[in-house]
């Protein structure tokens, strides 16, 4: 670093995004991206003449998007905030309420501790039950900004919309933030509780059930309070952070959404498979309800079977947590992928 870097930000631990290696051709299972292309509507929809539309700028209010994504969520345009990807709403949520301090899991998504840091709001962490499931009781009536992923990764153990609702009914002067990444492949969204409590932040992206991950988009669905604070940080900063192409793109996704439904439902299938060949081969698998499966062998470690995998051409994740570091995280690809992972699972074992 430069001896120009500000000092509050010279120890900053930034987060370490899933690798991507260049030197061969890999199955791809370490950062929960969709096995499947976008929709057909959404290629249509980037064509020649919005790509020649590049020269002017995007829509800052984004609002066909907006309205597209109310009426499929069923509540109006300003209770809709989109942006740069879920992680820019995360940013603006962390700004926007951690003046009291933050409350999240131990083990849970990465970038929860790096905003925290980045915006040095004091933590308060919460370990995991020994089963990796949420300590709900724990965030329970909690003066602060409280951040739970549902499912949370990289476990994938979802919480039920009922215990949500008692978490965000005990903290009615604070923000619940309830990152829904991964919300798509089998539990149950809160969006609809916005209606209900002016304190709850609900989070979701295209980056997993909707194949847009490299289009970058978020969004947010709250009370229009909330959804007016994020538009202030966000006319703060970068009002046109939603370019062109996603824009449309976006408008295009929602739209084809039964598309992407019956994508997630393969994806489900998919897990349920791998979950089984896992097991018979003496594999711990987490119940997991997103698009990954959390998972450690008896027979070798979880770094050297990483490592192994991706000595075979396959890639997963892998965290050095001590509490997970037998685990590995494996993103649910198409059945060919999840059919020769599996194999070279079982060449690695019988390697050993």
């Amino acid at each position: 670093m430069s001896r120009f870097l500000n000092e509050k930000y010279q120890k900053l631990d930034a987060y370490t995004p899933g690798e991507q290696p260049q030197d061969k051709s890999y199955i791809k299972l370490n950062t929960n991206e969709s096995p499947y292309p976008p929709s057909g509507g959404v290629i249509s929809a980037v064509n020649e003449t919005e790509i020649k539309n590049l020269r002017l700028y995007s829509d800052p209010e984004s609002a066909r998007l907006k309205t597209a994504l109310a009426k499929l969520y069923n509540t109006e345009a300003e209770n809709i905030f989109v942006s740069n990807g879920s992680d820019d709403i995360l940013n603006f949520a962390f700004m926007a309420y951690g003046s009291n301090g933050v409350i999240f899991p131990d083990i849970t998504y990465g970038f929860y501790s790096v905003f925290a840091e980045l915006h040095g709001i004091p933590t308060t962490v919460i370990p995991l039950n020994e089963d990796f499931t949420v300590n709900t009781s724990a965030f329970m009536g909690k003066n602060k900004l409280i951040v739970i992923a549902n499912p949370n990764a990289p476990t994938g153990i979802a919480l039920s919309l009922e215990v949500i609702e008692e978490i965000i009914k005990s903290n009615p002067d604070s923000i619940v933030l309830i990152d829904e990444a991964y919300v798509d492949f089998g539990a149950e969204s809160c969006a609809s509780l916005t209606e209900k409590y002016d304190n709850l932040l609900c989070v979701q992206t295209f980056s997993k059930s909707r194949s847009m991950a490299g289009a970058r988009l978020g969004f947010a669905i709250a009370g229009k309070e909330i959804i007016a604070d994020l538009e202030k940080i966000k006319y703060s900063t970068n009002p046109y952070n939603i370019n062109r192409l996603t824009q449309v793109a976006g408008i295009a996704a929602v739209t084809d959404n039964d598309y992407y439904t019956e994508n997630c439902k393969k994806i489900i299938q998919t897990r349920e498979y791998v979950t089984k060949e896992l097991e018979a081969l003496g594999f711990r698998v987490l119940d997991s309800k997103a698009n990954f499966v959390f998972a450690k062998s008896n027979k070798i470690s979880g770094m050297a079977l990483y490592e192994a995998l991706k000595e075979k051409g396959a890639l997963v994740r892998h965290f050095d947590k001590p509490r997970i570091c037998e685990y590995n995280r494996i993103t649910i690809g198409s059945r060919k992928e999840m059919e020769i992972f599996i194999e070279k699972v079982k060449e690695i074992l019988g390697e050993l």
